[in-house]
């Protein structure tokens, strides 16, 4: 909603500053978006051209001497046909702003004769599109003064982000009230006094769909003399962004945004017998005033003649009966429209005008007959005419809402201390009826606020123009010497999750929840449960079974742009079924090309390791020990999910029932069926499924327990079969003895003939850490016994001799 400080002044007698102003239209919920000071028109002068000789290289130019009324004449090369000697117009000096033009002047040579500024056109300074000749002002225009200020172009625009809710405002007439009840001036009341009509409304009115128009008035006036508006009218509507058409059109603009009562005119000799307001027939077309053929459905409401529709009800009025400068006798339209349907309609035509805007809101019902007398008295003064009688078909009235409001309701919801007089004193201010009666008063609702249902919704009055700046903060109450924890247990795995793998040079991406049905299929997903009934598109149909898919197309849009290398993750649910613990939590990651813990790109040496397996894994183990999960306890098997590589992933397990996660590199199935290439790995981790740690009594932290004994290390090489998992052996060497074997790693693997076929060879680096005394060697040599007993039971391996 725009508008202008000038024409908010003809409904509000204040003095305050545009900076109080704007301050007060925010504190009251009418929140500004954007504020046009006009200062870039404040350089611009009213100037005297002294005189006008031709240009020596050029016949289309001038060299004018104009006088700014500083007394020192100056030169300007000028192209414009009508520049003369004696003529005033609007100047503007070197270091200029031209908006209209987005040029900044500068002293500059013009075919070899210097220029000093401009004489400006109408189209430089955004006053219209007119661009053949520049600004000729009257001989009474003051010379040396501001031209802005002569011509109307310092009035600063205003624009506020309306809620839906505030129908009321969609006029400057409702603005000025609430800032009226807010203290900022006095509200003026524009009177809509009766025109008094010659005769009947000889054209008739049947409403058909009572459903969609509750009321309908009409009054025809003969004689009028069409053309183009006030200059006053046009500064304004430009100014607010509309284009002025012609005197007609542009009285109903302006009622519509001073008033918030959209019209629409009719040429009368135009119209085909009496109007009928019904519902449109199933392919039924009208050409808009936007000159767009649009075709009718039966769930839209048209104004027809004999002939065809002639108005999209409460949208768009049609181009045959439009109002042009030969228009003698206009038939003025003032309706109600039933809100629902106009939006449904607009949707579905893709049509949006300020109308629609307004209907689909809600109109004041009690404005209509008022807002058609303010049209017929504008018409007459700007078009002269004589008007028939005013005629209304199907209004029933206005039956207003009453709320019962406790005045200690205020207090109750907000904490603010507003006393009954002051509460009473807003409300009236802004339209209610208040009938106090002791602690409860009956406020009656005013026909132009749809919005009020409840107490609630008239203490958000109350307290938005009282004030809400004025709520003193208050620290809540501590109920303990020691906070407590505040986030949940999810909140804080998600948190350290998103943390630690931001840490490891990942990027965090927000992926859609929906996803095609190939590609949630390819993820295990697909069940007709997690289809959507109404998908935004076919590209969204399914609730995703993984992160994965989203992440995986991010990567491939990243590469498609150049950026191959590539790590994201994100923290984020997925959806197994539609049962209520069906949505799970999940962490996933996916590196693409180079993209490695320690950078992606291209090495030094002209060669970098693309991504892979271990990539993923580290990742995942990362992410699983920034949640809390016991990392050291974990065991890494085969049999991860059907689109990982199967020869190059795993999945992570806590037991032999936890699944904590998977990751791997991804089968080329899948890729494909993603249409993404590269080399890829990736991970999803189920942070739902780690066990939570049992909370002690104690806030303290648990005693460290450091061995003053040497730990040593030993290192065994086991031959065992090619199928046999290095984690076998590492799970068997680490049962050997819990007490002494404090960790255990694989750090060679030989394959060869001396083993023989299928066999091959796995060293291990085995850290004993003893805790009551130095180990001797027969303590050694029985904890190697052990070592070798326990691989040989679980896995057949024997030591390579």
């Amino acid at each position: 909603m725009k508008l202008t400080l000038s024409w908010l002044k003809d409904h509000l007698d204040t003095d305050a500053t545009l900076a109080e102003i704007v301050d007060t239209l925010d504190m009251i919920g009418l929140e500004v978006e954007h504020l046009d000071d006009k200062s870039r028109f404040a350089p611009f002068t009213i100037a005297r051209v002294l005189t006008a000789e031709k240009h020596p290289d050029a016949d289309k130019l001038k060299v004018l001497t104009v006088d700014a009324g500083d007394g020192k004449p100056v030169q300007v090369v000028c192209g414009a046909p009508n520049a003369r000697a004696g003529m005033i117009g609007a100047f503007a000096a070197p270091g200029t702003y031209v908006p209209g033009i987005d040029l900044e002047l500068s002293v500059g040579k013009i075919r070899g004769v210097e220029s000093f500024g401009m004489m400006c056109s109408e189209r430089e300074l955004e006053m219209s599109d007119d661009h053949q000749g520049i600004i000729d002002l009257p001989d009474d225009a003051p010379v040396g003064t501001s031209f802005s200020a002569y011509a109307g172009l310092d009035d600063p625009v205003i624009e506020i982000g309306l809620t839906p809710n505030r129908p009321d405002c969609t006029g400057i007439a409702g603005i000025a009230r609430d800032l009226a009840a807010a203290g900022l001036g006095t509200l003026k009341q524009v009177p809509a006094e009766p025109v008094a009509g010659d005769g009947a409304c000889p054209v008739g009115v049947t409403i058909e769909a009572p459903d969609l128009c509750p009321g309908f008035a009409l009054r025809l006036v003969r004689g009028v003399r069409n053309g183009p508006s006030p200059q006053w009218m046009q500064q304004r509507l430009i100014a607010i962004g509309l284009r002025p058409i012609n005197a007609l059109v542009d009285i109903t603009n302006y009622v519509t945004f001073g008033w918030g009562r959209p019209l629409h005119v009719f040429d009368a000799k135009k119209v085909a017998g009496d109007l009928v307001v019904r519902r449109a027939q199933n392919g039924e077309t009208i050409l808009g005033l936007d000159g767009r053929d649009y075709t009718l459905t039966e769930d839209m409401c048209v104004i027809a003649d004999d002939k065809g529709p002639e108005s999209i009800a409460g949208i768009m009025g049609g181009e045959h009966s439009g109002c042009d400068e030969g228009t003698t006798d206009v038939l003025i339209e003032s309706a109600l429209w039933n809100p629902r349907n106009v939006a449904r309609t607009g949707r579905d035509l893709s049509i949006i005008t300020d109308a629609r805007y307004r209907f689909e809101r809600g109109v004041d019902p009690e404005f209509m007959v008022p807002g058609l007398e303010l049209a017929t008295r504008m018409v007459l003064d700007l078009c002269g005419g004589t008007p028939s009688q005013t005629r209304v078909e199907g209004y029933r009235g206005h039956e207003p809402k009453q709320v019962s409001f406790p005045f200690a309701e205020v207090g109750r919801l907000t904490g603010a201390d507003v006393d009954r007089a002051e509460s009473t004193a807003i409300l009236e201010s802004l339209g209610f009826a208040v009938d106090a009666s002791g602690e409860t008063a009956t406020v009656t609702v005013p026909s132009w606020r749809p919005d009020i249902e409840g107490k609630a919704d008239l203490v958000e009055e109350v307290m938005r123009i009282h004030g809400v700046g004025k709520i003193a903060p208050v620290p809540l109450a501590r109920l303990d010497g020691v906070p407590g924890r505040i986030l949940t247990t999810r909140q804080m795995r998600t948190r350290d999750t998103r943390r630690a793998l931001a840490a490891r040079g990942m990027m965090e991406a927000v992926s859609w929840s929906f996803i095609p049905a190939a590609h949630a299929e390819a993820f295990g997903g697909g069940a007709a449960a997690l289809k959507l009934s109404n998908p935004i598109s076919e590209e969204m149909s399914d609730m995703r079974p993984s992160l994965l898919p989203g992440l995986l197309a991010a990567a491939q849009r990243n590469a498609n742009v150049g950026h191959g290398d590539v790590a994201l993750f994100e923290v984020a649910g997925i959806y197994l079924g539609d049962a209520p613990g069906d949505q799970k939590r999940v962490a996933s990651g996916v590196r693409r090309g180079t993209a490695k813990l320690t950078g992606p790109g291209r090495a030094w040496d002209g060669h970098a390791d693309p991504v892979g397996v271990f990539d993923a894994k580290a990742d995942a183990l990362a992410a699983l020990e920034a949640a809390g999960a016991p990392v050291e306890k974990v065991q890494i098997e085969r049999g991860a999910p059907d689109w990982y590589h199967p020869g190059r992933s795993g999945v992570i397990r806590l037991g032999p029932k936890m699944v904590l996660g998977h990751f791997g590199e991804f089968h080329p199935g899948t890729l494909e069926t993603l249409d993404v290439k590269g080399p890829l790995c990736g991970f999803e981790v189920f942070l739902d499924a780690i066990p939570e740690s049992k909370r002690k009594a104690t806030r303290t932290r648990p005693r460290l327990d450091v061995s003053p004994y040497q730990a040593v290390t030993r290192d065994f090489a086991f031959v065992v079969d090619a199928g046999v998992a290095a984690n076998e052996l590492i799970r068997a060497v680490s049962s050997a003895d819990k007490q002494l074997i404090a960790g255990v790693n694989v750090f060679d693997v030989f394959e060869g003939a001396s083993l023989g076929d299928g066999r091959k060879s796995v060293a291990l680096e085995v850290e004993i850490q003893p805790t009551e005394r130095t180990l001797t060697d027969e303590d050694f040599e029985s904890l190697s016994g052990k070592i070798v007993a326990s691989v040989a039971k679980a896995t057949g391996g024997v030591l390579r001799s």
